[in-house]
C-alpha cells in the first residue's frame, strides 16, 4: 500500500484585506469578504515550497528522501528546476529524483500521481511531494482580491503510513477557460458562467461521481470530502449541495482567511482535514485543472503521531495585516521605486553560487574536531563569496573540522541594528547577529518581524528566503524571523 507519511503547510504571515484593495481602484460594487494571504517581498513559489517542505520533514531523516517532486504555476525559472535547489535548500541527498510539474492548477495531484506510481514500482521509497503559488491578478481585478499565496508538502512512501491511498480516478478536459501565456504577467479567464458551468462544476461532479462508483461506495460514507474551489468561490458549496454533500462532511476551504492559492489550493485544504481526522476515517480529494484527479484516501493509526502540533491552524491565525495597499505593489514589483543611493551590489558570480552552494543553500558549517565549537563561514548579506574556515575561533587549531548544519537550528539574537537607510522593500532593514543553540555565531537579516518588537535575547529560527534578483539569477540565502506561538 502506498500513502501519505508527513505532511507540512505553509500560510504566510503578511495578510491583506481585500476591502483596502477594493477601496484603493473602486473597481466592483463592494470588497469580497475578508483577506487573502500576501507572500512577502523575500518569497516566492519556491522559498514557500522549502517553507512547506521543511514543516513536513520535522523529526524526520531528511537523508531517507528518495525524491522531490516541486508543482507550481509560478515557478521563478522558465528553464531551470526549482526542485534542484529546493532539494539543496532542504539538505537532501544528490542522488534522488527530482522532477517540476507546472502549467496547471491541477498539477500537484498530476505529480502525486506520478509519485504514487514511482512508489509502487519500486523506483523510490518514500517521495516529498511540494505544491506552492504565487499568482498575480491584474491590479483591480476580481483575482487580485481572491488570489492568495501559499504551499503544502507531502511525504510519500510505503511504510509508517498516516493515510493510505485506496483507490484513484482522473479526467482530463482540453478547455481554455484560465490561463496566462508567456507574456502575461497577470491570470485570464474566460466568461464566468462558461468558465464555471462547463468547466468546473460539470467536469468535478462527473469526476467525483465515477470515482466514488468505481471505489464502489457512496458520498455518505465519507469523513470529509476535499476539492478545490475555482476563482467563484460560492461555486464550491453550489457543488456540494448539488452532489449532496452534507456541511459537516464538505472540507471548509478557508477562502476567506487566505484566498485561492492556486495549485496548493487543495493540498492545504487536505493538510486541514488531515489535522481533524482520526484513525478509521475515509477522505475524498480531488483538484481541478483542465480535468479533475480524485483519490480515495483512508487514516490509519498513524495520524495521532503526525500532527506537527496543529501547524495549519497555529499559522492561519498568526498573521500581521498590510494596512497600505502600495506596499503589495511594491513587494509584486509592479511598480517600482527609485534605487538606493548606493554603491551596486558586485556581480553575481555563478562559480563563487556553484563553488559554496553547500554553505549558501544548505546552510552548512564547520565543527572543530579538537574543541567541539560550531563556526559558519559569514557569507551571502552582499554576495557568494565565502571565505573558507580554516582556523578554529575558539582554540586555534588549523584545518581540522567536520562538517555542521545550521539550517535546523534555533538562536537568540545577540545585537541588531535597523537601517532606514538602506535598500528594502520593507524598511528598515533589520540585521541581526545570532547566537545558534549549541554554539556558533552569525549575522542575517531579519524578515516577518515587526520593527518596534526587535529586541537583544528575542528568540528566532532560520528561513529560506529570495535575497535579491540580479541578471536573470536569482539568489537565495537564509534569514532570521521570530519564533511565533
Amino acid at each position: 500500500m502506498v500513502g501519505i507519511k508527513s505532511y507540512g503547510v505553509y500560510i504566510p504571515y503578511n495578510r491583506l484585506s481585500r476591502a483596502e484593495i477594493h477601496n484603493t481602484w473602486q473597481t466592483m460594487p463592494f470588497p469580497m469578504k475578508g483577506e487573502r494571504t500576501v507572500a512577502n517581498f523575500d518569497e516566492d513559489s519556491l522559498t514557500i515550497a522549502v517553507a512547506a517542505g521543511i514543516d513536513c520533514l520535522t523529526g524526520l531523516e531528511r537523508k531517507e528522501v528518495d525524491g522531490l517532486f516541486a508543482c507550481s504555476t509560478t515557478f521563478p525559472y522558465r528553464e531551470k528546476l526549482a526542485s534542484a535547489t529546493m532539494a539543496m535548500a532542504l539538505d537532501l541527498r544528490s542522488d534522488i529524483r527530482t522532477a517540476d510539474f507546472s502549467n496547471s492548477l491541477r498539477c500537484a495531484t498530476i505529480g502525486l500521481s506520478s509519485a504514487l506510481d514511482a512508489l509502487a514500482a519500486g523506483a523510490a521509497k518514500t517521495v516529498l511531494l511540494t505544491s506552492s503559488d504565487c499568482r498575480l491578478g491584474a491590479p483591480g481585478s476580481e483575482f487580485e482580491q481572491s488570489v492568495g499565496d501559499g504551499g503544502a508538502a507531502f511525504l510519500l512512501a510505503k511504510e509508517d503510513l498516516i493515510a493510505e491511498v485506496e483507490d484513484r480516478y482522473t479526467i482530463t478536459d482540453e478547455f481554455c477557460g484560465m490561463w496566462r501565456s508567456h507574456e502575461d504577467t497577470f491570470i485570464r479567464m474566460w466568461e464566468d458562467r462558461m468558465v464555471h458551468d462547463e468547466g468546473y462544476s460539470r467536469i468535478m461532479e462527473e469526476a467525483i461521481i465515477r470515482a466514488v462508483k468505481k471505489a464502489a461506495r457512496s458520498l455518505d460514507s465519507f469523513a470529509k470530502i476535499v476539492y478545490d474551489p475555482p476563482a467563484d468561490n460560492r461555486r464550491h458549496a453550489m457543488l456540494a449541495r448539488k452532489l449532496g454533500i452534507s456541511k459537516e462532511q464538505l472540507q471548509e476551504p478557508f477562502f476567506e482567511q487566505i484566498g485561492h492559492t492556486g495549485t496548493a489550493m487543495a493540498s492545504m485544504m487536505l493538510v486541514a482535514a488531515l489535522e481533524q481526522a482520526k484513525a478509521g476515517d475515509r477522505l475524498l480529494f480531488a483538484s481541478y485543472g483542465n480535468g479533475v484527479d480524485v483519490f480515495i484516501l483512508k487514516v490509519t493509526n498513524g495520524i495521532a503521531k503526525v500532527r506537527n502540533n496543529g501547524t495549519f491552524a497555529r499559522q492561519l491565525n498568526t498573521k500581521r495585516m498590510i494596512y497600505n495597499y502600495p506596499t503589495y505593489l511594491r513587494w509584486r514589483n509592479i511598480v517600482s521605486m527609485e534605487k538606493s543611493r548606493r554603491p551596486d551590489l558586485p556581480p553575481t558570480s555563478l562559480s563563487n553560487l556553484r563553488r559554496n552552494a553547500k554553505i549558501l543553500l544548505s546552510l552548512y558549517g564547520v565543527k572543530c574536531k579538537k574543541c567541539g565549537t560550531p563556526q559558519y563561514s559569514q557569507a551571502g548579506l552582499i554576495s557568494s563569496y565565502v571565505m573558507p574556515q580554516r582556523v578554529c575561533v575558539e582554540c586555534g587549531t588549523k584545518d581540522q573540522f567536520d562538517d555542521y548544519p545550521f539550517y535546523d537550528k534555533k538562536g537568540t539574537v545577540c545585537t541588531y541594528t535597523q537601517d532606514k537607510l538602506a535598500a528594502s522593500l520593507d524598511p528598515p532593514l533589520t540585521v541581526t547577529i545570532i547566537d545558534f543553540e549549541g554554539g556558533g555565531r552569525a549575522a542575517f537579516e531579519m524578515t516577518d518581524r515587526d520593527p518596534a518588537e526587535v529586541k537583544v535575547g528575542m528568540p528566532v529560527e532560520l528561513t529560506f528566503r529570495k535575497l535579491f534578483f540580479d541578471r536573470g539569477i536569482h539568489n537565495y540565502y537564509w534569514k532570521t524571523k521570530p519564533i511565533r506561538s
